[in-house]
């Protein structure tokens, strides 16, 4: 009996490396490292949604963040904390009162653009 191989369709069928590609894209490797924790840190659905309402609005307090994602003041600050941390988020203290808003107008996109590309993947509605 003889045995059928599946072959992968996404596959390369050849071994073929354009050496200069593959020289030059290895190169700019190195400058990519820890850039896997934005997405990490973004891969939460609790501080996508915190990043996402600091699209909506500039600054929120920690208070105000709770209350729209529905969540204990506790877990905001620890999740806005943690935005903190990574460097895509910042805050202001007035008062009794912590203001948080992103770090600066590339976090703000980057949220916005995944926004825009989840929106064009839905189905009609």
């Amino acid at each position: 009996m003889v045995a059928k191989v599946k072959i992968d369709a996404e596959v390369c069928e050849v071994i073929c490396n354009d050496e200069e590609k593959v020289s030059r894209v290895k190169q700019e490797m190195n400058d990519i490292t820890g850039l896997e924790l934005i997405f990490k840190a973004l891969s939460d659905a609790t501080r996508i949604k915190i990043a996402y309402a600091l699209t909506i609005e500039e600054e929120l307090c920690v208070c105000d963040v709770a209350t729209i994602i529905g969540c204990s003041m506790a877990t905001a600050s620890h999740h806005l904390r943690l935005l903190k941390n990574i460097g895509l988020a910042k805050f202001r203290k007035e008062g009794k009162l912590v203001y948080y808003s992103l770090d600066d107008l590339h976090v703000k996109q980057l949220i916005q653009i995944a926004y825009i590309h989840h929106q064009e993947g839905r189905p009609n509605q």
